[in-house]
């Protein structure tokens, strides 16, 4: 659609003409360049917030994602093809902290549009452990010298997204930027985003009603990416690793987990489908713990229990139900 019609730098002309810039049809999640089609052009930073682009925009936009499926988005690197495409785009969207390499790029892009997911909600700082329990053990864990330090683990927590009420504020946030962005279509916006948001609102009391009785309400992951999940629902969140998916935990650490899974009845250790499940196992075979998938959502592929993100958050769902023992 080409909205703001403007030249962009010679720089991006040039890597745009020897990488070879194609144009998208909508909604497409490959990362190759877009740009001046006759739709409304979004580059989205990853899965998540392409998602939400996608069902907000409908038939108006053309949207692209800088992280291909089945790439680790906390390793993103931007090429020069996806700097030129940023300067073709009407609106870049984006969860800044999440992806550095994308944050630098789109703050440096001249992208009229540039909406930052972080500021349509409120992030919290979440370490290792998220939670009642967390809460419940604070004094314990800081007087126990051989336990982790969660202040080096902690840290502004991107994923918001597996809150579906945060998720739906944001929803909102990104509708309303659209609208401003693309006046001749608000509209069409606005109730796509009214839908969106009232879908995740069933969603969220799907969850609410499923994890309302358990026999335990602690849990097991290789990174902590569920701790607004947690807090939303009651549970507790036990990371092996903090933020960063690519951590490794310390011996103390891995000791922690496993006196705490006995004390707690935990069964089940969760890992993830981009990143190996290596650490999980390793954990769960000295805790004689099970393993089984908690997907973060971060990209759909052939190995996602679902095609889209309503799927894999009912597929998680399921998961929690099991492993927690809901009753």
């Amino acid at each position: 659609m080409n909205v703001r019609r403007r030249h962009i730098s010679g720089i991006a002309v040039t890597a745009a003409a020897t990488l070879g810039l194609g144009t998208l049809s909508a909604c497409s999640s490959d990362s190759a360049a877009a740009g001046n089609t006759d739709k409304f052009d979004v580059v989205a930073s990853f899965y998540p917030m392409a998602y939400l682009a996608e069902q907000i925009g409908g038939d108006h936009v053309s949207v692209t994602s800088l992280t291909e499926p089945g790439q680790e988005p906390h390793d993103l690197e931007i090429s020069a093809k996806q700097r030129a495409q940023l300067e073709e785009t009407d609106a870049a969207l984006f969860l800044k902290g999440l992806q550095p390499s994308a944050d630098e790029a789109i703050a440096q892009s001249g992208a009229k549009t540039k909406i930052d997911a972080a500021t349509l909600t409120t992030l919290e700082e979440h370490s290792s452990e998220v939670g009642g329990h967390a809460a419940e053990h604070e004094d314990e864990h800081a007087e126990d010298e051989h336990g982790h330090d969660h202040g080096e683990e902690g840290g502004k927590d991107p994923h918001i997204w597996l809150d579906p009420v945060k998720y739906a504020e944001v929803a909102e946030g990104v509708g309303k930027a659209f609208e401003k962005a693309d006046p001749d279509h608000a509209a069409d916006y606005k109730k796509n985003t009214a839908a969106l948001v009232e879908k995740l609102g069933g969603l969220n009391t799907k969850f609410e009603t499923g994890l309302k009785d358990t026999k335990t309400k602690v849990f097991i992951t290789t990174h902590a990416a569920f701790g607004y999940l947690a807090e939303r629902y009651g549970l507790t969140e036990e990371a092996i690793s903090g933020l960063s998916p690519e951590s490794e935990p310390s011996a103390a650490r891995v000791k922690e987990l496993e006196k705490m899974a006995k004390a707690d009845g935990v069964s089940t250790v969760f890992y993830e489908t981009l990143v190996s499940d290596k650490t999980a196992k390793t954990v769960a075979k000295d805790a004689n713990l099970k393993t089984d998938v908690l997907d973060p959502i971060e990209g759909i592929t052939d190995k996602s229990r679902g095609d889209d993100y309503f799927q894999v958050m009912e597929a998680n769902l399921k998961a929690l139900q099991t492993a927690l023992g809901a009753k």
